[in-house]
């Protein structure tokens, strides 16, 4: 699970995994074979029934279905989740340019999760997801009022410190302005 993360989510999930027998009273193994007895298919379902059935905060929750069904959480296969969700080329170019912004500042961690690409030093500063027609959204660890072209997030997928987004429509969008607010937001993690 190391790929992606950098060393301060390393240590939060050896935390997790630490703790979870004293805080809970059940191993990891065991909070294991209590997952695979759920009846929900899906992976929110799942984290619901094990919130609700069992008492498991999100946190604790979704480390041990990550655990207990590896193949649905993507960890080991970050090139595949990357390939699956950035599939429309033009969405793909955006990618291209924010990355090319992003991965020269100091100690940036790339991550790739299921909806979206994370960008992080201690912690995460920016995001993004495709969206239809080509676009893209790019989450910023900035407040909307900072930029006139930041927004409030709206439901979006990755890290509650995102408090911005910014839709880029086309490559062209990841321009000096933009460059200059992923740096403003790599500062501060």
């Amino acid at each position: 699970m190391a790929e992606g993360l950098t060393e301060r989510q390393q240590r939060w999930f050896a935390s997790v995994r630490a703790r979870l027998e004293s805080d809970t009273g059940k191993s990891l193994e065991e909070w294991v074979a209590i997952a695979r007895t759920c009846p929900e298919t899906k992976p929110r379902a799942r984290l619901a029934w094990m919130k609700a059935h069992h008492g498991l905060g999100q946190n604790r929750a979704s480390y041990v279905l990550t655990e207990a069904f590896p193949s649905e959480a993507g960890w080991e296969t970050p090139d595949v989740l990357r390939q699956a969700l950035w599939s429309d080329v033009t969405s793909g170019k955006i990618l291209a340019v924010v990355e090319a912004l992003a991965t020269p500042l100091p100690e940036v961690v790339t991550g790739q999760r299921k909806g979206y690409t994370a960008f992080s030093r201690k912690v995460q500063f920016a995001a993004i997801r495709p969206l239809k027609d080509g676009k893209a959204m790019l989450g910023l660890a900035l407040e909307p009022h900072e930029h006139p072209l930041l927004e409030a997030p709206k439901n979006e997928p990755w890290s509650e410190r995102l408090h911005a987004r910014r839709p880029l429509n086309s490559p062209a969008d990841a321009d000096a302005e933009l460059k200059a607010l992923i740096e403003k937001a790599w500062e501060r993690s």
